[in-house]
């Protein structure tokens, strides 16, 4: 089978991490999958939802958002609208519960950090690209509380990414972006750790049901996809 990308089937498109891009954020990085393209910032709260305070825990949470001209036709501003889409709100909710996986809100302390991912270019995969690029923005600001004494040590337990895999054609797939992601009989989503502990797993049949054997296939690709991922982490945080 040859993908529209031309790539193999366990092969990620080209990924590139640059941090370090916003001026005033206190972690930030441009994350690009592909034609997928996501800025990452990640905002410093000395104050923690009002829920949590005297609790001594922390918090940390997401936004998401997409510009007008991220594709090829432009999108009202949710913000004209007055409130978020349902997509919006399970994909900054995705992104929340995915980084909160891997944090010590105890050793964070009674503050929160506010990660937004700003979609600037989309081409498939833009959740699983947030949530990557997520994970350098907020280890930058864990980074940034260090240097000035906020912080001991971080609170971050261990690297998280995301990355989606499908069935096209009937062979299971890694990163799909939008030409097969848009024909594909079943599109997923894999949030794991760096150890290989599952965060979480979106998965949905785009016509036939998926076999058990169809999902472990995704899963094998999804385990090698993020590790890889996770190597690319390391390299951009040295």
């Amino acid at each position: 089978m040859m993908r529209p990308s031309r790539r193999a089937p366990d092969e990620l498109r080209p990924v590139s991490i640059e941090r370090n891009v916003a001026r005033y954020a206190e972690g930030s990085c441009l994350i690009k999958f592909g034609e997928t393209h996501v800025l990452c910032t990640a905002s410093l709260e000395e104050k923690p939802p009002a829920w949590l305070r005297g609790t001594g825990k922390g918090w940390v949470t997401a936004e998401y958002s997409m510009l007008p001209r991220a594709t090829h036709e432009r999108t009202r501003r949710e913000s004209t609208s007055g409130k978020p889409s349902g997509r919006t709100q399970e994909i900054q909710r995705l992104v929340g519960r995915s980084l909160r996986a891997v944090v010590d809100m105890v050793r964070l302390g009674e503050k929160q950090i506010v990660i937004d991912c700003d979609v600037l270019q989309a081409d498939g995969g833009t959740r699983t690209a947030s949530i990557t690029g997520g994970w350098i923005a907020l280890n930058d600001c864990c980074r940034w509380m260090i240097e000035r004494r906020m912080l001991a040590v971080s609170p971050i337990r261990d690297h998280v990414a995301a990355i989606s895999c499908g069935i096209s054609k009937g062979e299971a797939v890694l990163d799909l972006d939008y030409a097969e992601d848009s024909e594909a009989q079943t599109d997923a989503n894999f949030v794991m750790t760096g150890a290989g502990g599952l965060v979480e797993i979106q998965g949905t049949a785009e016509g036939a049901p998926f076999s058990e054997s169809q999902f472990i296939d995704m899963l094998a690709l999804a385990k090698k996809g993020i590790a890889d991922l996770v190597t690319l982490q390391k390299k951009a945080i040295a």
